[in-house]
């Protein structure tokens, strides 16, 4: 078979995700490969497809018993042969893995990294041929990551053992650039084929709430998503603990997980939560990785993370189907302190020097002041992310919390000017809770004992709370206007922009939620970042889908597997949709590949025509292609706009003819370019372009890049860029503040048209 004779046949898809050939490719032809893809980008298919092809067995190396058990289960589900071989297992169990190795009845074998230097595993890697060796999660070998494990450092010796050099692939959701570099050199990946096909995940909603009462929102929200799969995360066993009884007490299924309990209880705890019998888990961040149910509707944090590799990975167990799915954190300022005394006491990796140990401290609070940031921050949620992992664009999602909130803005720079003066009066000694305090006068016996109130600066700012000074500083470290000592103490200190401020005609403006009424904070939990594909579906579409459903839960209990292991829900609406009668039809479903047509298929076909009396009726909305397209899940569909009842809208692209009616001007800037470019397209049938998807293909490119000084992300243009004619330009903000900013003149916006009048590539 070759490789797209595979993909149907054993998995069931018609065509690949975005970036899955290019590294399938490139390991079939012998090269390394580093995928860097979110989670439900569909990694896994991107080296079990190969393993399938390559002549000898291919290790997966990865760092979890759970991660190893979902995926053999998984690939003998579609009837490959796989094994797995770690601590869960017998002695005599592995002997007879490793034997059954050798005689070539396993293409995969899962390994953890721990197993790689005993004797019994070196002589079956000696003896056998290994095609390939594949490292998952692979930002656990950096130690720049906020993941890092000494256990995969023996991956590397491993391999120099080995007789001859397998392919190598490495593939990881969360990477920054430096995780990147230090996967390819710790690794020593040769000249790999490096893909990254962005960290943007457009089916999750990403929300920040600030509750009073964070357990009457958790109760509330939870209520309101009954039926449905959620995790909620704390950040201590305490707080697990307190909110699953919490949860319990009130008739939630709720179950949890940390690392207080003994194993036999958490591997319960985690079945009722994959077999759907307690749909709500509430745990520390020791549960999930490698958990591969893929219904998962919400994902909730109860505290705050450490990182924004930590939350961007525990929020991305949301939607691994591509259905609209939530990520809601509530904040308050307490999570920090938790955080901080967390981060102090954490146990380091054995043999770390005191200068090794202090920088790893140093990142430590770098990376949680950007969690505080993007806590605090007033502008796009899924922008702030996607800026961390290096995706630069400008504009907003339109679809996060912040977007979907109306502000108000304040001009609060002499506020400003006070909190600056305050730290420098103070000789920068102390930190946001003290600096604070003295602006708002207050009278504690911490405050006294410094003897604040000798300060000019005490009481200058008492007409405002305490919290609403606290504010005020927060968006000051944010804009750059302050800094903080990267310490335990985090001590407030000026920087080049303070004199700006002090000085200058920077000013300093702050966004506050418009309050409506005694609800105006309150999320409504239903706006997610787009509908689910069942939507798609009318009454009687969703009355054979629910039936399906009830069949699939049928079959998942009497085989001991999770119900989405059978079909998943995009396999289900698909079905509906298209209404199969035959093993023809059926095969042409999404996600129904030629193993599970023989073992599920006949039920599933049975229910059908008994529903339909094999007649074939409108069951969906729009048209049939349409409402097809909108359940394509492994064909790179997933998280397109499904709001619509006329079924997804297409990329944004031209025809040459709507080409012709662009508008030239002698310059513009890049939103006005995008919104003439949206203005030529048939909006019922394709998506808008925005200046952020304009961007993303002109940093492809080389003709601008981004980069963050002092805080502050700065455009720059490229020799290519000049001479394509973009040039740099001043701009003024409504109030009045003076930045730079790329102008497009008639040239540029020529080049920008015509590349749009292709077929969409972003």
């Amino acid at each position: 078979m070759d490789k797209l004779e595979v993909l149907k046949k054993i998995f069931g898809y018609d065509s690949f995700r975005e970036g899955q050939e290019l590294l399938i490719d490139s390991i079939l032809r012998g090269r390394d490969v580093l995928g860097i893809m979110p989670t439900g980008a569909g990694k896994s298919i991107c080296y079990q497809l190969p393993a399938l092809l390559l002549p000898g067995i291919t290790l997966v190396i990865s760092p979890l018993i759970s991660l190893m058990k979902d995926q053999v289960q998984a690939l003998k589900q579609v009837g490959v042969a796989a094994a797995y071989i770690n601590s869960s297992l017998t002695e005599g169990q592995i002997a007879k893995a490793l034997e059954y190795g050798a005689m070539g009845r396993y293409k995969i074998i899962y390994v953890a990294p721990e197993r790689l230097e005993t004797y019994a595993f070196l002589q079956f890697a000696g003896r056998v041929e290994l095609s390939m060796v594949t490292v998952d999660e692979a930002h656990c070998i950096s130690q720049w990551g906020q993941d890092f494990r000494p256990s995969y450092l023996k991956i590397v010796e491993f391999v120099r053992r080995l007789p001859r050099r397998p392919v190598l692939s490495a593939f990881t959701a969360t990477a920054t650039g430096a995780v990147k570099e230090d996967i390819a050199c710790v690794l020593g990946l040769a000249d790999p084929q490096v893909l990254v096909t962005g960290f943007d995940r457009k089916n999750l909603y990403f929300a920040v709430e600030t509750p009073g009462k964070k357990d009457e929102y958790l109760l509330r929200y939870v209520k309101e998503h009954e039926g449905e799969s959620g995790i909620v995360y704390c950040a201590t066993r305490k707080n697990v603990e307190a909110v699953y009884e919490l949860l319990s007490s009130r008739g939630v299924p709720v179950t949890r997980y940390h690392a207080g309990l003994e194993n036999e209880e958490r591997q319960a705890n985690q079945e009722d939560f994959i077999y759907d019998r307690k749909p709500v888990m509430v745990a520390t961040n020791a549960f999930g990785m490698g958990i591969d149910k893929s219904d998962i509707r919400y994902v909730l944090h109860y505290n705050m993370p450490q990182s924004m590799e930590n939350y961007y990975q525990e929020a991305g167990r949301a939607g691994r189907d591509g259905e609209s799915s939530e990520c809601v954190l509530l904040y308050s300022p307490q999570d920090v302190i938790i955080n901080r005394f967390l981060l102090q006491n954490k146990e380091s990796g054995g043999g770390m020097s005191p200068e090794d140990l202090a920088a790893m401290g140093e990142r430590d609070e770098r990376r949680l002041q950007v969690m505080v940031n993007y806590c605090m921050t007033r502008n796009c949620l899924r922008e702030y992310i996607l800026r961390y992992f290096g995706e630069y664009g400008s504009g907003a999602c339109g679809s996060c919390g912040n977007c979907r909130q109306e502000f108000e803005e304040t001009d609060a720079t002499e506020e400003a000017k006070a909190v600056a003066s305050c730290v420098l009066e103070m000789r920068q000694r102390y930190g946001v809770n003290v600096v604070a305090g003295t602006l708002a006068g207050e009278d504690t016996a911490k405050l006294r004992e410094y003897g604040v109130s000798q300060y000019d600066a005490y009481g200058r700012l008492k007409d405002r709370s305490l919290g609403g000074v606290k504010e005020v500083i927060a968006q000051m470290l944010m804009e750059g206007f302050l800094a903080q000592t990267q310490d335990r103490y985090a001590l407030l200190k000026a920087t080049a922009r303070t004199k700006e401020l002090t000085e200058g005609d920077a000013r300093l403006i702050l966004k506050r939620p418009k309050r409506v009424g005694a609800k105006g904070q309150e999320t409504d939990s239903g706006k997610a970042g787009g509908r689910r594909k069942s939507d798609i579906l009318n009454s009687r579409g969703l009355e054979l889908f629910y039936m399906l459903r009830e069949l699939r839960t049928q079959i998942a209990r009497e085989e001991g597997v999770p119900p989405y292991m059978i079909f998943s829900d995009r396999t289900l609406v698909d079905m509906c949709v298209k209404q199969p009668f035959d093993r023809r039809e059926l095969l042409e479903v999404t996600g129904v590949g030629e193993n599970k047509y023989g073992r599920y298929g006949q039920r599933f076909l049975e229910k059908i025509r008994e529903f339909t009396g094999e007649t074939k009726e409108k069951t969906y909305f729009g048209e049939l292609g349409e409402a097809a397209a909108g359940t394509e899940g492994a064909s790179g569909r997933a998280g397109r706009d499904t709001r619509k009842r006329s079924g997804p809208k297409a990329e944004f692209s031209l025809t040459a003819e709507q080409a012709a009616g662009f508008p030239y001007r002698e310059s513009c800037l890049l939103t006005e370019l995008a919104v003439a470019l949206s203005d030529l397209r048939d909006p019922d049938r394709m998506k808008k372009v925005t200046g952020a998807d304009i961007f993303r293909y002109l940093t492809a490119e080389g003709y601008v890049s981004e980069k963050r000084v002092d805080g502050i992300w700065k455009k720059r243009i490229s020799e290519k860029g000049t001479e394509a004619g973009l040039r740099m330009g001043l701009r003024v903000s409504a109030k009045g503040t003076e930045y730079e900013d790329v102008y497009y003149d008639e040239r540029a916006q020529r080049m920008i048209v015509a590349h749009f009048i292709q077929e969409n590539r972003y």
